[in-house]
């Protein structure tokens, strides 16, 4: 029996002796950051650098079928990987399991495809033979040194489309050209080298981004620490990276670190051609977008590609011009534009073809310039040449245009008129399109336009309501259709709302931006009426923004009905909240008003989705600016409703002005409001925060005491939870008597200090906090905001919130 045990336990030993070693020599390459020579990577493996923030492996991205070997971070979500290194971005492997990347003998590290094909190698020259590794450094730098740490290839010194912090991008004094180039990629789910690229223009550290090689349109002047500062122009980011430019006999050039050493980030030139910087929040999974240069899509050279028209604030933002046809559509649905559109029917030529008169466009580049005289001489000049495919008249003259069209964007005023040649068949004898499909949408809009007004005629003889109806469309004859604006909103003349407000009487409340009165329509619908002061636009523009206005409409946000504009008179008409605003139930003495726990919370949660909307769901951004109780709207059911959304756009200036004076705001306004530097949605975050605060505590954020001292709650929670480690029950409402879901609560504090930290990019955006709340994102427990650190390290000022 011992025998037969004895021989049973050397057995199971060598059996899971054979199956660890197998297991070991199988991972060997995977379980560490380092490729010997020889070996190599193949299927799923990957090396992993020392600290775990980056990977080397094979990854496919997006929805595509083909195989990259590339360098991406760790610690994002699987959805929100980010690749920063390709090798083999032009050249994809079908076949996964039969390709490889191998360190030989000779020093290079090759990448084999199925038929065992090299189609990327370093291309190393050095005699390193069987000394050389390669190693993934924490960095995210891929380095192949010899056996005396030589380095003789990094992929730091090969970047793709992004630039790691560490990394250089400069120039070669000696060889006279760029050192290194980010070059972006074709599209999200093609690392190929596309049509924009970064780089130095010279020793001085002037770096330009460029279309095909050659159009620049955007660049840094010589580097100089105010200019570079002048051009990125955040504070945020100015305040949490060292940057850094070397100059030598042989080379110069940019770097940047951060210097929290634990801040993970980069800068990439987007498929888009857009310079954007990321930051990654890690309790969130996800990179927020912190600076990107050109600001606007549409200055971005070429991105709507030939033929193509770019309007910003539109989706999609291009469009081709009529007449013509996406070239490749399924790169149109992957968002890249760059190939343009093709004609619909070919040129005739010979006097058959005609002009269509497109209205306020930025004109092409490439004109030129014809020395005729009068409109209808340069229409001639252009029709006489077979290959003039575009003519305008400007008070520079007469401009022609040969061959195709690039860079064309349609403006909303001020722009140029162009003429397009089309041909014969375009258009009928009447000088319209005459294509089958636009005659049917012209037929079915028609019908559906005429029926949408005999309602209208119906409702308005029936005496429901007495009022003007503005469909505020904008066409005019010949435009491209995609151009279009419509909107449906109720245009009330002035005596209207002054009887149903009872000559104004019924004041609701009022602020910086006027006052806001109840009224009554004549069928008895209750409406709020908001009489803005300050107002300098003129009529047209200020229909143009309502209009606007008047397509975003949410769950969470007070429904505009109409408006009023006549003489000087400015209003915004909109649904009735029965409940008030937040505030008078926060902060009211009447224990009837008291909200409980749970009403509250959702009322946290709808406010949340209502601003992501706004934020991120709508055609244009749109930032509110100015959040707190008061703006927050409940109806009946205390559903609640974001008000005076999109006024920073109609007030223009005069909104920062009234915002920055007027009592009882500056409380909620973010730093970055006092510093001059551009505002983002994490303004509107900063704000949300606050305001969580006092939903939570029940009073105002700042308190007054009788010896005068004053009282700051978020300093006084933080101090409590965050530094004593009290239970997060002793910051809430006394009126609630400690009754609260203690994990919603826990989560509505972290999202709070999350909110208003002191810098951007450490803020949440309003679509994970929505996630956070909802509880389908985990969050960690947040530090205390740096200026909150600074009151408290004074523990006199510190009082206790709800002492009286």
């Amino acid at each position: 029996m011992d025998s037969n045990n004895s021989m049973s336990c050397i057995f199971c030993s060598a059996l899971l002796m054979f199956f660890f070693t197998s297991k070991t020599l199988l991972c060997s390459v995977v379980a560490n950051n380092t490729i010997s020579s020889g070996q190599s990577l193949s299927g799923n493996q990957t090396i992993v650098s020392q600290n775990g923030n980056f990977e080397l492996g094979f990854f496919t991205p997006g929805k595509s079928l083909k195989y990259y070997m590339g360098i991406w971070y760790t610690e994002a979500s699987a959805e929100n990987r980010m690749v920063v290194w390709v090798a083999n971005r032009d050249h994809p492997l079908n076949d996964l399991p039969s390709s490889e990347l191998k360190l030989f003998d000779n020093g290079n590290l090759v990448l084999l495809n199925d038929l065992k094909m090299p189609i990327w190698s370093t291309n190393s020259t050095s005699k390193a033979f069987k000394s050389s590794t390669a190693v993934l450094g924490d960095d995210g730098n891929l380095v192949l040194r010899d056996g005396s740490s030589i380095i003789l290839w990094q992929s730091f010194d090969h970047p793709t489309n992004t630039l790691l912090a560490g990394a250089k991008l400069g120039y070669d004094k000696r060889a006279k050209m760029a050192a290194q180039k980010l070059t972006s990629w074709r599209n999200s789910e093609d690392p190929a080298h596309g049509i924009y690229s970064v780089q130095s223009e010279g020793p001085d550290g002037n770096f330009e981004v460029r279309w095909n090689g050659s159009a620049a349109y955007w660049s840094t002047d010589a580097w100089s620490t105010d200019s570079f500062y002048s051009t990125i122009k955040l504070r945020s980011i100015l305040n949490s990276f060292n940057f850094s430019f070397i100059s030598n006999e042989n080379e110069s050039y940019f770097t940047f670190s951060p210097k929290d050493k634990s801040v993970l980030d980069f800068v990439m030139l987007d498929f888009n051609g857009q310079l954007k910087s990321y930051f990654l929040v890690k309790e969130m999974q996800s990179w927020n977008l912190i600076w990107y240069q050109p600001t606007l899509q549409c200055q971005v050279y070429g991105f709507c590609g030939d033929f193509g028209v770019c309007r910003e604030n539109s989706l999609p933002v291009c469009q081709c011009l009529p007449g013509f046809k996406q070239y490749h559509p399924k790169d149109w649905d992957l968002l890249d534009y760059s190939g343009g559109c093709v004609r619909e029917t070919s040129l005739q030529c010979g006097g058959k073809d005609w002009f269509l008169k497109l209205h306020n466009v930025r004109l092409p580049v490439n004109s030129k310039a014809s020395r005729v005289e009068k409109a209808d001489n340069c229409k001639l000049a252009c029709s006489n040449n077979c290959s003039c495919s575009a003519y305008a008249y400007t008070s520079a003259g007469c401009l022609t245009w040969h061959g195709n069209l690039l860079n064309i964007q349609q403006l909303d005023s001020d722009g140029d008129d162009l003429y397009l040649r089309l041909a014969a068949s375009d258009v009928s004898s009447s000088g319209r399109k005459v294509s089958v499909l636009p005659i049917a949408i012209g037929v079915v809009s028609g019908m559906i336009a005429l029926a949408v007004i005999s309602v209208l005629v119906v409702f308005s003889r029936l005496g429901r309501m007495k009022r003007k109806v503005n469909t505020s469309v904008t066409e005019e004859d010949n435009s491209p259709g995609p151009m279009h604006h419509y909107t449906f909103l109720t245009a009330f003349e002035y005596k209207q709302l002054k009887v149903a407000t009872k000559n104004f009487s019924d004041k609701l409340g009022g602020g910086g931006f006027g006052s806001v009165l109840k009224g009554v329509l004549p069928d008895s619908t209750p409406i709020a009426v908001k009489k803005l002061e300050g107002i300098s636009q003129g009529e047209k523009q200020f229909r143009s923004e309502v209009s606007t206005l008047g397509l975003v409409q949410h769950v969470n946000l007070v429904r505009l009905l109409g408006f009023c504009s006549e003489g000087n008179n400015r209003m915004l008409v909109y649904d009735f909240m029965s409940n008030g605003s937040l505030d008078s139930h926060l902060f009211s003495k009447d224990d009837s008003k008291v909200l409980n726990w749970s009403t509250r919370y959702q009322i946290a949660v709808g406010i949340a989705r209502g601003l992501a909307y706004l934020h991120e769901q709508c055609r244009d951004c749109i930032i509110h600016c100015d959040i707190k109780p008061e703006n927050i709207l409940l109806d009946a059911d205390f559903t609640p409703k974001v008000a005076d959304f999109g006024l920073a756009k109609i007030l223009g200036h005069e909104f920062s002005r009234v915002l920055t004076t007027f009592r009882g705001t500056v409380g909620y306004l973010a730093p970055e409001w006092t510093t001059g530097v551009a505002i983002t949605t994490k303004a509107d975050v900063y704000s949300y925060g606050m305001m969580l605060f006092e939903i939570i505590s029940g009073r105002r954020n700042m308190k007054q005491h009788v010896n005068g001292k004053m009282c700051f709650f978020p300093t006084w929670a933080a101090n409590k939870v965050l530094s004593k480690g009290h239970q997060v029950l002793c910051i809430l409402d006394e009126k609630l008597e400690c009754i609260a879901d203690v994990e919603e609560l826990t989560r509505a504090f972290s999202v709070a200090c999350w909110c208003i930290q002191e810098e951007e990019i450490q803020r949440p955006s309003m679509g994970q906090i929505v996630q956070i709340l909802e509880g389908l994102l985990e969050v960690n427990s947040p530090p205390i905001p740096k200026y909150l650190e600074a009151l408290l390290e004074n523990e006199e000022t510190i009082i206790s919130f709800f002492s009286e």
